[in-house]
């Protein structure tokens, strides 16, 4: 295994939601592993600068690897970026279809002929449309309904400045959102995560639907689930050494999770700006026994499913075949090497 491409400097990024290399992350583990040999470890997180900070959706940054919401990195895929996955995550989390008590509507088939909130934010790759889509779209399915039977209504959100893009508990969660149903613009909306079941105790609305709620995983594939590891592809052949060495600290951070699960909590509410009731409720009380790294033919399902999906919708410029898209050589050999020195 070639190690005489030097490199000095490895960047990483992840979004503020449950993932296993933002908890390596937070212990240091990063850090620790590559201190010997030189390599700064980088984060997105802790930049300014709005040309590295667009890597998050574009993955352009040389050396570099991300975890959090797929879209990005399927967007960035389809777009031609060279990157490759090398571990999933999955964790299904709270996708809610909210309306207000006085509406009189307290189940999906009670939406036909409503209109429903479908945000509108002004960055590269619209993640948070293409979420809250998905949801809209399997909710009404499994009520026997369609996208024809609604009406789907534009809301604009307003753009954050980069210095608190990260900071998700800066901002009123889904604001735009819950002024566009306390109005009477809309009829429902989509919230989802531990904010978003947060913001729907808060504002006293009708929780209608809950993604969770339906029976196949590969339906339930969102955003949020599941969450690829993605790394620059340059990397991963010139230095596929390095790539297994930080793939495998995220591949502790399960073994980590399972005992630690107040710590888990606690960080997955510091990420996600909310508290550690709210992730509770929103990931469930077994949070922290879903911190594994894997390459599981239902996840690789899900993955591929809502790629389709995000063609479909037009959110993608082109169509690429995901299996081609994983690498599962650099997992392969960190549990190897785990189990050799068991």
């Amino acid at each position: 295994m070639s190690t005489d491409n030097k490199i000095d400097s490895i960047w990483y990024t992840r979004c503020p939601v449950p993932t296993p290399l933002g908890l390596a992350a937070r212990e240091g583990w990063f850090s620790s592993e590559f201190v010997q040999d030189g390599i700064t470890i980088n984060t997105l997180q802790e930049t300014q600068d709005p040309e590295l900070l667009e890597s998050h959706y574009d993955h352009r940054l040389p050396h570099s690897f991300r975890q959090g919401g797929n879209v990005p990195a399927i967007w960035a895929k389809a777009r031609g970026t060279d990157t490759k996955v090398i571990g999933l995550n999955w964790v299904d989390e709270a996708q809610l279809i909210v309306t207000l008590p006085n509406s009189g509507i307290t189940k999906v088939e009670q939406l036909k002929g409503k209109r429903i909130a479908l945000p509108v934010h002004d960055i590269s790759i619209d993640h948070q449309r293409a979420s809250a889509l998905r949801g809209i779209v399997v909710s009404l399915e499994a009520a026997g309904l369609t996208p024809k039977d609604v009406e789907l209504v534009d809301i604009p959100v307003e753009k954050q400045p980069p210095s608190i893009s990260w900071a998700s508990g800066t901002r009123a969660a889904y604001a735009a959102e819950y002024k566009a149903l306390e109005s009477g613009l809309v009829d429902a909306i989509y919230v989802k995560g531990a904010r978003g079941y947060e913001s729907a105790n808060a504002h006293g609305v009708t929780i209608i639907y809950d993604v969770r709620q339906h029976p196949d995983p590969i339906v339930r594939s969102n955003n949020s689930a599941p969450r690829p590891i993605t790394v620059d592809a340059a990397l991963l052949r010139d230095r596929p050494d390095l790539v297994i060495r930080f793939l495998s600290r995220i591949v502790d951070v399960a073994e980590w999770a399972a005992k630690h699960e107040a710590e888990t909590v606690a960080y997955i509410a510091k990420e996600s700006g909310s508290t550690d009731e709210w992730v509770r409720k929103a990931y469930g009380d077994d949070v922290h026994l879903h911190q594994g790294t894997n390459l599981d033919a239902q996840a690789i399902a899900g993955l591929e499913a809502y790629k389709n999906f995000l063609l479909e919708w037009g959110f993608l410029k082109g169509d690429f075949d995901v299996n081609a898209w994983i690498d599962p050589a650099p997992l392969a050999e960190v549990f190897r090497l785990k189990r050799k020195a068991a």
